[in-house]
């Protein structure tokens, strides 16, 4: 165990010791000969005595030595030492959210009682909601993606450097060859196209990178715009320095919180490479102008890079709040199996609110009146490529309305499997303001809510439960009223 973290536990036991005796730092102090500012210090778990001062302490406060020096913790604060000794702490970057471990640390000595109770909730939901370790260093990385509006001009500006270096011309569609040259001529790489067909129990993964020879293994599935990305993901962890890296695409497990930010970081240069800021600016600016919405616009100005929808949207995410200042949104990507009723929210992002839709339910029915919803439905019933739709969804318990824009694409990993990508701009002045086409009486607006277990909306045609948690509440309410009724009469 770190240093520090040993300092810390003494100091907890300490502190608790003292307290379960009634002696303040003061009377510990004249207790043990020792000055009462050495004794804070070691509470604090800035020192840590010496086996003589250790004695002292067991002497007077009647404790054995061996309990005293012991890292095990009673009950009380065993979920503090869980922490520390699991060394999450030391795997989560701290300063990339504006935290020093130090100021935790200090935290916890001051109020471990309290810091305590907070942990074994945390530990408690985890547990409760089967809540990995993996969900948790995607759910830190939201976090810091939200913090930042999910823009990062840092890996904007690194882009623009590396296509001056490696004269890529960012006004014209990028190709898999022009990154291919780039990835086997500077930075040694070979390619293999057919080696993952070889491996059935790999056919879900498109690429799979071997760092001993720099070999870069790849499903002869993919098509242009995939093995481009892919390129551009191992240009950015090479041209980045980004050493702690995954193997895999798509990620099978997270060592550590620095492989989720590195790959993270890479994404976000694949995708400002793909899909130049400048670029894309002003093909959205074209739209944004227009009266009504132009679909087919729309679409084409999606298939004029050289990436899949889901790149495109993701794109989004980083240039609407900078480019058009527009920071209340969200990002969902839905999954599903043509033949069943099942959709699945996989990947999520909310910038500025906490906006509805989340994925924080447990097996409850999404609302089927999503357009992330309909043109799944849509596209597995009608085989097609691309389903592309928009609405208004009004969200009534909320107050709240979204513009959302839909595209759903066939799974070229999964017989019979489709996703849609969806992004939703919260309307407000400020959005009616920049998109002109946001008050169309023609785009369809739909009343909807989060999951049927909590609607309220009366008479839906395609609800799938009952409203269970809200008739629970009207039931409590209920029985609140008739309590209060009757406290008033027999008081």
């Amino acid at each position: 165990m770190e240093e520090e973290y040993i300092k810390l536990i003494f100091g907890l036991k300490l502190k608790q010791i003292r307290t379960d005796k009634d002696l303040s730092l003061f009377g510990l102090s004249k207790l043990s000969g020792l000055s009462k500012s050495y004794l804070n210090e070691i509470e604090k778990g800035k020192k840590y005595p010496k086996p003589d001062k250790i004695a002292t302490l067991s002497e007077k406060l009647d404790i054995p030595y061996d309990q005293m020096v012991s890292l095990k913790l009673d009950k009380n604060l065993a979920p503090i030492g869980e922490i520390l000794q699991s060394k999450i702490l030391k795997e989560i970057p701290l300063e990339v959210f504006g935290i020093k471990e130090s100021t935790l640390i200090e935290i916890v000595a001051n109020a471990p009682a309290k810091v305590n109770a907070f942990i074994s909730t945390i530990i408690e939901i985890a547990q409760h909601y089967n809540f990995s370790k993996e969900s948790f260093y995607l759910a830190s990385l939201r976090s810091y993606q939200e913090a930042n509006n999910n823009y990062f001009n840092d890996l904007e500006e690194s882009v623009i450097a590396f296509a001056k270096a490696y004269q890529i011309d960012l006004t014209q569609p990028i190709t898999s060859k022009d990154l291919e040259d780039i990835l086997v001529e500077e930075y040694g790489y070979t390619i293999h196209n057919n080696e993952l067909d070889k491996h059935k129990s790999l056919d879900n993964l498109r690429s799979v990178f071997v760092p001993k020879n720099k070999n870069l293994l790849l499903a002869s599935e993919i098509d242009d715009a995939q093995r481009t990305f892919i390129y551009a993901k191992e240009l950015a962890y090479n041209y980045l320095k980004l050493e702690d890296r995954l193997y895999t695409f798509s990620w099978i497990k997270f060592e550590n919180f620095d492989q989720v930010l590195n790959n993270f970081y890479a994404s976000y240069f694949a995708g400002a490479l793909i899909l130049p800021k400048a670029l894309i600016t002003e093909k959205l600016k074209t739209i944004f102008n227009k009266k009504t919405f132009d679909t087919s616009l729309f679409e084409k100005t999606m298939q004029s890079f050289n990436a899949s929808p889901e790149s495109f949207y993701q794109r989004l995410t980083n240039i609407l709040p900078k480019e058009f200042n527009i920071q209340n949104l969200f990002f969902l990507r839905f999954t599903h199996k043509a033949g069943t009723d099942k959709y699945h929210l996989k990947k999520e992002l909310h910038l500025s609110h906490q906006h509805s839709p989340r994925a924080n339910e447990t097996n409850e029915s999404y609302c089927r009146r999503w357009v992330s919803l309909h043109v799944l439905k849509e596209i597995s019933n009608n085989n097609k490529e691309h389903v592309f739709d928009m609405q208004i969804s009004n969200y009534p318990s909320d107050n709240m309305k979204y513009l959302v824009l839909s595209s759903a694409t066939k799974d070229p990993f999964r017989e019979n499997h489709y996703r849609s990508i969806s992004i939703g701009l919260l309307i407000n002045k400020q959005l009616l303001k920049k998109l002109q086409f946001a008050e169309n009486k023609k785009i369809i607006t739909q009343d909807v809510g989060v999951t049927c277990e909590r609607c309220a909306i009366q008479n839906c045609e395609v609800r799938k439960a009952p409203a269970i948690f809200l008739d629970r509440i009207e039931k409590n309410n209920q029985i609140e009223k008739v309590v209060a009724e009757l406290n008033e009469r027999f008081s």
